[in-house]
């Protein structure tokens, strides 16, 4: 008698669904935020044992003001400059509470007369259009991050005032 077995037919393999874009990006997204975990916990175990860094603070550099050579609308702006570093500089209004002025609020403190505020105001938006999108001063200071970029930029006007 002859026997006959038969191998066991395993159930038809399942079809792997292909992955799309969406997905494998995902995946490897997943992948590389788990690398970049493991890359920054190595970094922190490497120099735990290093002293913080210590930075000097850094001081801006002033326009001086040069009154043998300046008109009367850039000694302006240079009295704005003097007076903004002195009361300290804010955003938001034209002097707050502790006496800090934005650009506008230290030209007016500045300025002699009511025209020549205007004038300075003018002449720095004309500055400030040139190098940003601005609709006016106070719009501008408003967008600005620091003190030094305002002085920076009344230095600016105040030499083109100069060689008016």
């Amino acid at each position: 008698m002859t026997t006959t077995t038969y191998a066991p037919t395993s159930p038809p393999a399942a079809a792997v669904p292909e992955l799309d874009l969406d997905a494998r990006l995902a995946l490897a997204d997943a992948a590389m935020a788990v690398r970049l975990d493991h890359a920054a916990l190595a970094f922190e175990i490497n120099t735990a044992h290093l002293p913080a860094p210590t930075y000097e603070p850094i001081t801006p550099i002033l326009p001086t003001p040069d009154s043998q050579s300046a008109t009367p609308l850039a000694a302006c702006l240079q009295r704005a400059i003097r007076i903004l570093g002195e009361r300290g500089w804010t955003r938001g209004n034209l002097r707050s509470e502790d006496g800090a002025v934005c650009a506008a609020g230290a030209i007016r403190a500045a300025a002699t007369s009511q025209h020549q505020a205007d004038d300075a105001c003018a002449l720095l938006l004309g500055v400030i259009e040139q190098r940003f999108t601005a609709e006016t001063v106070p719009s501008w200071n408003d967008q600005q991050a620091s003190a030094e970029s305002v002085i920076r930029v009344l230095g600016a006007a105040a030499d083109h005032a100069r060689n008016l």
